[in-house]
Order: C-alpha cells, then sequence, then structure tokens
C-alpha cells in the first residue's frame, strides 16, 4: 500500500462564535493505492496563507507519493529537508507540515484499525471536562453574561473562556472598570464552581500595569487563568505579571514550533502552555511539546477553534497527558463541526467522549468539503 494522492484544498466558512466573521483553513486529504483516506487541516485563518499554502503542499506533494504511509516518521523527516528554507521559526510551511502529519496519523490509524489515541500510548482517560470558548460581540454586556451563563447552567459546561478584543459591539478589553464590572457579573451568573478563563485578544494593547491592574481585579472572582496577556517576546513582563497575582498565566498561542516552546517553557513564565496542533508542528509536535510541560510540570491546552479535524487531534494530544486541565469547545454550532463529519464531537454534562474509531476517529463528509472549498 503506498499513498497515491495528495489534495490541498482551501475552505471558507462563517463562523458564528467570531461574530460570524469569515474564517479560512487549509484541508488536507491523503489517499492510499487501497482506497484509505486520511485528513489533516492547518489553521491558516485568513484566504491569503490558506492558497499560499495549498500551494507549498501541492509543490512537496512528490514526497509523499509513493511512500508506505506507515513510515510517518521517514516521510516526516523528508518533508522537514524538502521545506527547511521555508519552516524554520514557523510560517506558512509550518502550517503544511502540520498539516500533513495529522493527515499522516489518520491514515497510520486508518490502515491499522486503531484510534490515534492507542497509537499514542493509550488515553489516560475516557472522557475531558469542557468548557464553552467563545467571544463577546454583543452591545450589551447583560446580554453577554445571561448568554454564557447559560452555556454553565442550562448546557452543562463545566466553565467559560471569553476572549476580549474581538470583532463586534462589546469592546471587552478597553475600559478596566467596565470589564471588572462584567467578569463580576459573570461569576455570578456561571456560579462559584464553574471555571472561568479571561484572554486578551491581539488586537489589544495593553501595557505590563494595564495587564497587572486587569489580572488582579479579574482574580477576585476566582479566575482560572488569563490567557495571552502580554505579547509573548515581553519575558520581563510576564515576570511582573506572575509575580502579582494568584492565577495562572497561559501563553504559547504563537508559537510555532518545539524549539519556540523551549524557548518559552526556559523563561518559566507560563503555567498553561497553549498548542495548536493545526499550525505548531501536527500531532507529532504536540507529543513534543507534552514531554517539555510534563518536565516543567505545567499544564498544556490544546486548541479547538477551527474544524473537527484539528479537534479530534487535540483530544487525542489531551488525553494521553495527565497535565490537561480541561478542553474548549465552540458552544455555538458552526460549519467546520457540525456539518463538516458525520458525527459531529457533542460535550455531554460537561464531558467530551474521546473518539474510539480508527484513526482520528471522525468521517469527512467530502460533498461539505466542496461546498466549502475556496474559489
Amino acid at each position: 500500500m503506498t499513498i497515491v494522492r495528495v489534495d490541498a484544498i482551501p475552505v471558507a466558512y462563517t463562523e458564528p462564535n467570531d461574530c460570524g466573521s469569515t474564517r479560512s483553513l487549509l484541508l488536507c486529504r491523503l489517499e492510499t493505492s487501497d482506497g484509505v483516506v486520511g485528513w489533516g487541516e492547518a489553521i491558516t485563518q485568513f484566504p491569503e496563507a490558506s492558497r499560499s499554502a495549498a500551494v507549498l503542499m501541492e509543490g512537496i506533494a512528490d514526497t509523499l507519493i509513493g511512500r508506505d504511509p506507515l513510515d510517518h516518521l521517514a516521510i516526516l523527516a523528508d518533508l522537514h529537508k524538502r521545506s527547511w528554507w521555508y519552516t524554520y521559526g514557523g510560517g506558512i510551511g509550518a502550517f503544511v507540515v502540520s498539516a500533513l502529519d495529522i493527515a499522516l496519523w489518520d491514515l497510520r490509524g486508518k490502515v491499522l484499525g486503531v484510534p490515534v489515541s492507542t497509537l499514542l500510548g493509550g488515553a489516560l482517560r475516557r472522557e475531558l471536562p469542557v468548557i464553552a470558548s467563545t467571544h463577546a460581540f454583543n452591545a450589551s454586556l447583560d446580554f453577554e453574561v445571561q448568554r454564557h451563563g447559560a452555556y454553565v447552567k442550562n448546557d452543562g459546561y463545566k466553565g467559560i473562556k471569553i476572549g476580549m478584543g474581538k470583532r463586534g459591539e462589546a469592546h471587552l478589553g478597553y475600559e478596566i472598570a467596565r470589564d471588572v464590572a462584567f467578569v463580576a457579573d459573570l461569576r455570578e451568573a456561571i456560579g462559584p464552581d464553574a471555571i472561568l478563563i479571561m484572554d486578551r485578544g491581539q488586537s489589544l494593547v495593553w501595557s505590563v500595569a494595564d495587564a497587572i491592574r486587569r489580572t488582579r481585579a479579574f482574580d477576585e472572582y476566582q479566575l482560572a487563568w488569563m490567557e495571552e496577556p502580554l505579547e509573548p517576546y515581553d519575558v520581563e513582563g510576564f515576570r511582573r505579571l506572575r509575580s502579582q497575582v494568584t492565577c495562572l498565566i497561559g501563553t504559547g498561542e504563537r508559537e510555532f514550533t518545539v524549539r519556540g516552546y523551549q524557548r518559552l517553557l526556559g523563561e518559566g513564565i507560563s503555567d498553561v502552555v497553549g498548542f495548536d496542533p493545526a499550525r505548531a508542528g501536527g500531532i507529532t509536535g504536540g507529543l513534543e511539546v507534552i514531554k517539555l510541560v510534563e518536565a516543567a510540570n505545567v499544564w498544556f491546552n490544546a486548541h479547538a477553534w477551527s474544524s473537527a479535524i484539528t479537534t479530534a487531534a487535540s483530544i487525542a494530544l489531551s488525553a494521553s497527558t495527565s497535565r490537561c486541565l480541561l478542553f474548549e469547545m465552540k458552544p455555538l454550532a458552526n460549519p467546520m463541526q457540525n456539518e463538516l463529519v458525520t458525527s459531529p464531537f457533542v460535550q455531554r454534562d460537561g464531558f467530551m467522549e474521546v473518539p474510539t474509531g480508527p484513526g482520528l476517529g471522525i468521517e469527512v463528509i467530502e460533498s461539505v468539503v466542496e461546498h466549502y472549498r475556496l474559489r
């Protein structure tokens, strides 16, 4: 059995969890001579990045054609040799290798008839606690408090994470008194035991003093962690912040390579390490980052804010380590989660089951892929 086809498929879709914005992804489809298909994904996010990554993937497809899909590490080594000029430090090349790696894991699991979690050494748990991860975008913060409170009280999520500085009319992250009042109301709405996480959006420019003031104020309402409160290069700022708050500090969202995560963990500025397999080395990269996280005795937090393909990869990684606190899911139905696969991921009573089907444990509907293909 050999790989006979590599398809790079840029897609675009409307994301209700991001104020109806259009988001882009690059999907990867591998097919063997026996007709087995493996799927991967890169969270390219913007159409120009998706198109660029697709061109790169098509250009290095010959590295995979004719290869045994079980020769995963050998193929990866050749991919890194081939793409050395445009993958160092991350970027478009990292998207491509990440998507191909995820697809190779899916393909290997399907060929062998076992789930990816088994290939990783076996899931340490059968289900993960789930929080609702979304943005506030309504002008009425009272409405947003009620909406997010309902995710916990009515839908069963274990907690919520809210991104600030996002699209829409909520305008969180700009006025500290307003932000703190929102967090106070939010804590009352979700109850004393629910997990609460706040995330600074990249569009917000906070000084170290701003980050300290907000985080200390939010801390009064049992904040689990503050995510990306400063730019990743501000190492000294992170140190000052961590010395003055009791909640955990999360960062790592903009690292693209294992080497970047080594540097981050070496600085000792992150309690919760954010990782997205769809841009930072795929599942193979995730395993290396988990080793670093476990050695540093901090926490691993896999992203799943794109399609069901990345969700499946992130669940498998999260279930493979005891250093995972929770799993994030978008609470509003969206095409890449709810239409793309035959059995969409759904939390029940605040938990998500680890897939047990072969490979990633999902069946992608190819007509849906074609419907959302970026033309």
